[in-house]
């Protein structure tokens, strides 16, 4: 399995021993609003347990632990698409409120879409999609060399909103 590795960060495989860390720093209503649905609040042990046992079944994807002093602190993701869109991958993740804005994701995304290019010479493209209300989220994926795409209008309805959708892109 995948490890990478920064000066302040590794990407690794979850662990059944990230259960506290998972669920302590996934447990919040910021991370939660800016994430699908599939994503719960609260986030329960029971939400951990199984989000870890299909993690690690997981044959194809890339979920990763953004392991940070020593424990889980995040999670980071990229998922091959198929069918005609088999050279396209969506890149997902969350990091625990106590890190951001410390260029900690940055790492994350620039050291995972690295690793998708360099090992995966048929994916050409990855994409993120993010709500309108987080701009954050778009400030680091720009850093790591997405642009902004394409706004689909109205097209996610999240915590009682109809929201936007902005879809960022970076081509091999």
């Amino acid at each position: 399995m995948v490890t990478l590795t920064s000066n302040r960060i590794t990407l690794r495989r979850w662990r059944e021993s990230d259960l506290p860390s998972l669920v302590r720093h996934a447990n919040n209503f910021n991370i939660w609003k800016n994430l699908r649905d599939g994503f719960p609040h609260p986030y329960t042990e029971e939400s951990g347990a199984g989000w870890l046992k299909m993690v690690n079944s997981e044959p194809r994807n890339l979920i990763l632990a953004i392991e940070i002093d020593g424990e889980a602190a995040g999670s980071i993701g990229i998922i091959f698409k198929d069918d005609v869109y088999r050279i396209t991958a969506e890149i997902g993740y969350w990091l625990s409120e106590q890190h951001w804005g410390k260029g900690l994701m940055t790492e994350a995304v620039n050291l995972l879409v690295g690793y998708v290019f360099a090992n995966y010479p048929e994916i050409m493209l990855i994409y993120a999609e993010i709500f309108s209300y987080n701009p954050a989220s778009g400030k680091v994926l720009e850093k790591c060399g997405f642009h902004l795409e394409s706004i689909h209008k109205k097209a996610v309805f999240k915590n009682g909103q109809l929201l936007d959708e902005h879809r960022y892109v970076r081509f091999r």
